[in-house]
């Protein structure tokens, strides 16, 4: 919900080759309550200015020497990729207020200046502004939420199969390696039982966070639910270099966590599928994994083991 404080915080330019109408302007804002103005009598200078500060509004004269308004509103149009300039021209010309709006101007004042109709469209313009931004963000977060874990911040399953999938895809093109590591906290549901399950999202958390401290900056490591973890890793090539790469891992995994003031020793288990081995698409790479942290889980825990199956006809019909 966009306020009248919101409005008069919002941050407005001011660009005319006039001090004088600049002072003028600015005069007539801060009468009218508007906190954040900045100006400049040069019209070179507002490119750089809104690429800087990314103004609510630009308030714009279109007649300027050596860079008229309209050339300035070519150049903020490289900043917009929606190519939405918040641009309110001033104009003493009637037959230029149509050529701005077509060049992208939302609205127009005209000279000489009226204090109301300057305050009015002032108003107006900012407040479209403000609830475009603030509709664009609530899509974004939203965004964000579709595609994240929301205790961890990880990766979903969603976009680790959109990921995962690129690496297959330029695994593939390059005739290289990658793998699919499949994870999960050993004797979790007791830290559950005991102490809760806050306790429990905590030390989940926590678990994240290591495994991507562990992993390099463009490999995904994802949360499925539970203490269920996926991790698609680029240019592994063998099951040496995932057998490295999962002994890291269970060392990080296996340090003692502090849970609100008690110490708690907590280990993980690990199954490792690499591409194009135990299988060519991301679900059988998956589910080649899953099964290989089922044997690891079977040999003790506290452990990991590379698949061994390559029967990618029997792997999908464990599906």
């Amino acid at each position: 919900m966009i306020s009248e404080s919101d409005i008069h915080n919002a941050s407005i330019l001011l660009v005319d080759d006039v001090e004088a109408n600049v002072c003028l302007l600015e005069r007539m804002l801060r009468g009218a309550g508007y906190t954040s103005i900045a100006s400049t009598t040069e019209p070179y200078e507002a490119y750089e200015l809104h690429r800087k500060n990314r103004y609510d509004l630009i308030m714009l004269d279109l007649k300027m020497p050596g860079m008229d308004g309209f050339q300035v509103m070519e150049d903020l149009k490289k900043i917009e990729a929606d190519a939405y300039l918040p641009v309110l021209v001033i104009t003493a010309h009637p037959d230029q207020k149509l050529r701005a709006l077509k060049a992208g101007a939302k609205d127009f004042v005209s000279k000489p200046l009226d204090l109301a109709e300057v305050q009015a469209r002032v108003h107006n313009m900012l407040e479209v502004r403000l609830l475009n931004k603030e509709a664009h963000n609530y899509g974004k977060s939203q965004e964000s939420l579709a595609l994240h874990d929301s205790l961890t911040g990880l990766a979903n399953r969603r976009l680790l199969i959109e990921r995962a999938s690129l690496v297959v895809a330029h695994a593939r093109r390059n005739k290289s390696g990658m793998a699919v590591m499949y994870l999960d906290l050993d004797g979790f549901k007791q830290i559950n039982d005991t102490w809760g399950h806050d306790a429990g999202d905590i030390l989940l958390k926590m678990a994240a966070g290591r495994l991507v401290d562990a992993v390099r900056q463009e490999d995904t490591v994802a949360r499925l639910g539970g203490d269920e973890f996926v991790i698609a890793l680029s240019q592994i090539g063998n099951a040496d270099d995932a057998a490295k790469v999962a002994a890291k891992l269970m060392t990080a995994m296996s340090q003692p966590y502090d849970l609100q003031g008690r110490t708690v020793n907590m280990t993980a288990s690990a199954g490792v599928a690499i591409y194009p081995v135990h299988g060519e698409d991301v679900d059988t790479l998956m589910k080649s994994a899953d099964l290989a942290l089922y044997d690891a889980k079977r040999a003790g825990k506290n452990a990991y083991r590379v698949s061994e199956r390559t029967d990618l006809s029997a792997i999908a019909s464990n599906g």
